[in-house]
């Protein structure tokens, strides 16, 4: 594998083994974003729980004090005046079977799905696509909601969504090296509590596990997760 000359630079800046203070890790991840883009920066948190059982899942939604820098597309599935209401609020897209056909069709120009609770019967049969995508709309994430131009205004704001993989990690964007490290810090605190107030009761032992932050092609940056719960 062929290594650029920018990422082994920012290699250099970080000490493998070392833990860092939060403060520490977030201002070195913006100084290791070299690449020509504005590279987004990523949190990720392994926990001590297992996914696989119900009562040890970890999922909700957040939005970033900072938002994320991205624009987001917002799909809404809605009828009558909710659909009038969302559309208002300035979501991109909003309609009924129409869309759930184009999307069946394989059209997936959208970053987040909004739908009103009556609603799921026409977005049921599109768990099999939306799903293995995070799409899915979930009443959790508050994005099945009868309050569709909250959700939108809250999703364009910066509203992320945390679950656990299969292996039992969270992967965030908390926003873009440009933010500078005073908001991304603003962002991974916001993160890191939300992660740590969902703890399940099921949950033993360790609860933080790993915490990484890395940009988009910088390396990982180690937490020092006992300063965290």
């Amino acid at each position: 594998m062929h290594i650029g000359k920018k990422y082994k630079e920012s290699a250099a800046l970080v000490e493998k083994t070392k833990l860092y203070d939060p403060d520490e890790a977030v201002a070195l991840v913006c100084q290791t974003a070299k690449a020509k883009f504005d590279e987004t920066i990523e949190l990720h948190i392994r926990l001590g729980v297992d996914s696989r059982h119900a009562d040890q899942q970890v999922r909700g939604a957040i939005v970033l004090p900072n938002g994320t820098g991205k624009t987001v597309r917002t799909l809404v599935f809605a009828r009558g005046d909710k659909a009038t209401a969302a559309q208002e609020a300035g979501a991109d897209y909003v309609g009924a079977e129409d869309l759930a056909a184009k999307i069946q069709g394989g059209w997936f120009d959208f970053d987040v799905v909004i739908a009103t609770p009556d609603m799921m019967g026409v977005i049921g049969r599109l768990g099999k696509v939306l799903g293995p995508k995070g799409l899915m709309p979930n009443p959790k994430a508050g994005t099945v909601t009868p309050d569709v131009a909250r959700a939108v205004k809250e999703a364009k704001a910066g509203k992320i969504e945390y679950r656990l993989d299969k292996t039992n990690i969270i992967h965030c964007p908390i926003g873009k090296a440009s933010f500078g490290p005073d908001k991304i810090n603003e962002n991974f605190q916001a993160l890191i509590g939300a992660v740590i107030k969902a703890k399940p009761a099921a949950a033993k032992g360790q609860y933080i596990k790993s915490c990484v932050l890395a940009s988009t092609m910088g390396p990982g940056i180690k937490i020092n997760y006992a300063k965290l719960s």
